[in-house]
C-alpha cells in the first residue's frame, strides 16, 4: 500500500486528491491518499463570504468556463445544476477624463481589427497611425521568452500599449507588462505576429473564434465557488484523509520514502508528497539550500479587496457596464472595480449593490495603503467610488481581504527557475512534487488540471510497480 501526502487543501490539492481516488477505483490501485491543510477550512484562496443579502468571494469570482480542465470536474462531480454564468456588458476604463468604454472587438484591449482600433476614445490620431505599423513591421527578435511589454509596444506602439492595453493585462496578471513574458501571459500573440504578419491580423483571422468566447466564458456556483470546494471534501470524505489545522513544519527523507512532520510533533510517512503551498512553504518545508537560488526566482504580488455593500439598486450604475479598471492618469486610488451584483446576479438577493474594488502591489500607494486599518481602507474605497461612480451613500456591508505576498507574478526568470527545481528535486527528493499557482498556471482551471495530471503521473508510476 503506497501512501501519498498531499500538503495543501487548495483546488489543486483537491483536484490531486480527487483524480487519486478516482483512479484509484477505477484501477484497483493500492494507495492512500492523505491531505493536510494548516488553515481550519479547505479552499485555499477560495473562500465564499455570504452576509445579509450579498454573497462574496475573498478570492476569485470565477472560473474560466473553456478551459478543458473545468467542465469535466464539474460534471464528475455533478454540480452542473448549480451553474451560474456571468453577466455580460460593456468594461470601462477610468482615465483623467472619466469613464471611457473599452472599445468593442478587442482581447486585453488589444484591437481584433482595424476598425477597432480606429474607433477607441483613449488613443489619439498618432497613436493609432503608430499601431496601425503593426501590419508592416516583422518580427526578428522576439521569442516567447520575451517582454510581453517590449513586444507589444515594438508593434502597437507606446501610447496603444500605456493607455488602453496595460491597464487591462496588468489588472489581469498583476504585474508590470516588461516584467511578464509572452510564454507566461499570451504566447499565441507571437504565433499570430509570425503566422500573419501583424497581431491585429491574427486576432481578425481568429475573430470567430474568439467572438464565440466572447459571452458567458467565466463560471461560478449558486452559492458561490465554496460550493466546488465543499463537494470535493465531501467527495474525499468517502475514502481519503482530511487533516484540518495541522501546518506541516517539515519533510525530510527516509530512506526512500519521506517523513511528514506537523508542528502538532505528529509523523506521517509517505512514498509521494505532492507540495500544493505556495513556494515559500515548500522552500521551507524542504529546508534544501541546492533549491533556494530557484526558489528566490518566483515572486509573488499582494492584493487587497474590498467588498461594498449598497441599500441601493445597482441600477443606478451606467448601463450595461460590468466595472472598471484604472488608468495611469486617473485620480482614483484604486486599480480596478467590478459591479459585482451587474456581473453575477447571484450575490445580491435583492438586486442591491454590491462592488468589489482591487488595490494591487504595483499601486504607487500599496505601501501606504498596506499599513492601513480595515476602516482607513475603507474610507479610501468610498472615495473611489464616490469619485467614479457619484455614489455618496455608506455601505450595509464591507468585506476586507489582504492577500500578502500570496498572489503569484511570472516574471521572465519563471520558466528557468521551474525547470531548475524539476531537474534538482529529481535528484534529491524524487517522489516529491511541487503543485499550483506558485509554478505551472495562476488559473483555477490550471490548478485543476495541474493536480489531475500529477495524479495520473502517480497512477502511471503505481501501475508500472505492479
Amino acid at each position: 500500500m503506497k501512501k501519498i501526502v498531499i500538503v495543501g487543501g487548495g483546488i489543486t490539492g483537491l483536484s490531486a486528491a480527487h483524480y487519486l481516488q478516482q483512479l484509484k477505483r477505477d484501477n484497483g490501485l493500492a494507495l492512500e491518499v492523505t491531505v493536510i491543510e494548516g488553515d481550519e477550512a479547505l479552499g485555499g484562496k477560495i473562500r465564499t463570504v455570504e452576509e445579509t443579502t450579498f454573497t462574496m468571494e475573498t478570492g476569485a469570482d470565477s472560473i474560466v468556463a473553456r478551459h478543458a480542465s473545468v467542465m469535466p470536474l464539474v460534471e464528475e462531480l455533478e454540480l452542473g445544476d448549480r451553474l451560474v454564468y456571468n453577466g455580460t456588458g460593456i468594461s470601462y476604463l477610468h482615465t483623467g477624463t472619466g469613464l471611457h468604454a473599452i472599445p468593442a472587438e478587442t482581447v486585453f484591449g488589444i484591437p481584433m481589427n482595424k476598425d477597432a482600433l480606429l474607433r477607441s476614445t483613449l488613443v489619439s490620431a498618432e497613436g493609432k497611425e503608430e499601431a496601425l505599423k503593426d501590419f508592416e513591421t516583422p518580427n526578428d527578435r522576439f521569442t516567447k521568452e520575451s517582454s510581453i511589454g517590449e513586444f507589444l509596444e515594438a508593434f502597437l506602439g507606446k501610447e496603444l500599449v500605456e493607455k488602453q492595453v496595460a491597464p487591462v493585462l496588468s489588472g489581469v496578471y498583476s504585474g508590470d507588462l516588461y516584467e511578464l513574458s509572452l510564454a507566461s501571459t499570451l504566447p499565441y500573440l507571437l504565433d499570430y505576429k509570425n503566422k500573419y504578419g501583424s497581431i491585429i491580423g491574427g486576432f481578425e483571422a481568429n475573430q470567430e473564434k474568439f467572438a464565440a468566447a466572447a459571452n458567458k466564458k467565466f463560471i461560478s456556483f449558486d452559492g458561490g465557488l465554496s460550493v466546488l470546494i465543499d463537494r470535493l471534501e465531501e467527495r474525499l470524505g468517502k475514502g481519503a484523509t482530511v487533516l484540518k489545522g495541522a501546518a506541516v513544519e517539515r519533510i525530510t527523507k527516509s530512506g526512500e520514502r519521506y517523513e511528514v512532520t506537523l508542528q502538532n510533533g505528529k509523523t506521517l510517512g509517505a512514498d509521494y508528497v505532492i507540495l500544493a503551498t505556495p513556494h515559500q512553504a515548500a522552500q521551507e518545508m524542504l529546508a534544501l539550500g541546492e533549491l533556494d537560488e530557484a526558489f528566490g526566482n518566483l515572486h509573488n504580488s499582494s492584493l487587497i479587496s474590498i467588498y461594498l455593500g449598497f441599500d441601493i439598486p445597482d441600477s443606478q450604475l451606467p448601463a450595461d457596464g460590468t466595472g472598471f479598471i484604472v488608468a495611469k492618469d486617473s485620480a482614483l486610488v484604486c486599480n480596478a472595480c467590478t459591479w459585482t451584483s451587474r456581473k453575477w446576479t447571484h450575490t445580491s438577493d435583492n438586486g442591491h449593490l454590491l462592488l468589489r474594488l482591487f488595490y494591487k502591489s504595483i499601486n504607487p500607494r500599496f505601501v501606504e495603503l498596506n499599513a492601513m486599518t480595515e476602516e482607513e481602507l475603507v474610507a479610501v474605497a468610498l472615495a473611489d467610488i464616490e469619485q467614479s461612480l457619484g455614489l455618496k451613500e455608506q455601505p450595509r456591508t464591507v468585506e476586507v481581504t489582504n492577500w500578502r505576498d500570496l498572489m503569484p507574478n511570472y516574471r521572465l526568470a519563471h520558466k528557468g527557475a521551474i525547470a531548475t527545481l524539476e531537474e534538482k528535486m529529481a535528484e534529491l527528493v524524487p517522489n516529491i512534487h511541487l503543485a499550483g499557482s506558485s509554478y505551472y498556471g495562476v488559473g483555477i482551471g490550471a490548478c485543476i488540471e495541474n493536480g489531475k495530471g500529477l495524479a495520473e503521473s502517480i497512477a502511471e508510476q503505481l501501475n508500472k510497480l505492479d
